[in-house]
């Protein structure tokens, strides 16, 4: 399942999203209220949200999201724990409220309740663009009736990818979602497992799947 973290305090975010991907959970993680203003209008589980954020609060973020009519749970994350701040939260329309600091094993069970009692399953087990497929449960990926062998990093980068068609990605996006945040911003290491993907996917296809997006960085499209 994947839950949109937004959340700008870097040693909660990882913390978080650590503990989470531990758990089998895909995490994408936005690092302001507008950034995940735009990403909570995708399709997720779940949204764990920050209360106090650069650009947008918290607050502003839930009530647009539903004022846009989406519906997807969120579970409020915040420093604050003064009464009417909760109820503030959960007026915007915020399913659940957790106060930090909190343990992990708290927030893992509120997520699973509230995962629960959504109406919302994700039941996708498979990606596809164009003959393009990946199976998340027993990781095959195939270009046509061809099985291709990816490497733990390549299929992850992959499945970042395909997870969002043709939506142009940065190259600092990718490197935090598949990497983490350890890594050197100027390092090429994003450019070259792009080329080891496209060696394996591309190579003697007449249709190129991962297009390199001028100025930003890359896409994957049909």
């Amino acid at each position: 399942m994947r839950i949109l973290l937004i959340e700008d305090e870097e040693q909660i975010r990882r913390f978080i999203k650590r503990g989470l991907e531990a758990e089998g959970f895909q995490i994408d993680v936005a690092l302001n209220g507008e950034e995940g203003l735009a990403l909570g209008r995708e399709n997720y589980s779940l949204i764990l949200l920050d209360l106090m954020l650069p650009l947008k609060s918290g607050i502003e973020v839930c009530q647009i999201l539903r004022d846009d009519k989406i519906t997807t749970p969120i579970l409020m994350l915040t420093a604050k724990d003064a009464i009417q701040d909760k109820v503030e939260g959960l007026r915007t329309g915020a399913d659940d409220y957790l106060t930090k600091p909190f343990a992990f094993e708290e927030l893992l069970a509120r997520i699973k309740a509230l995962l629960r009692r959504s109406p919302y399953q994700e039941t996708t087990s498979e990606l596809r663009i164009a003959d393009l497929s990946m199976n998340l449960e027993t990781r095959e990926v195939r270009r046509g009736d061809k099985l291709l062998n990816l490497t733990s990093k390549e299929f992850a980068l992959l499945e970042y990818l395909m997870s969002r068609p043709n939506r142009p990605l940065s190259r600092t996006m990718i490197l935090e979602q598949v990497w983490g945040q350890n890594h050197d911003p100027l390092t090429n290491v994003v450019d070259v497992y792009i080329r080891y993907l496209r060696n394996k996917i591309d190579k003697g296809c007449p249709q190129k799947l991962i297009q390199t997006v001028r100025d930003i960085g890359y896409k994957i499209s049909d």
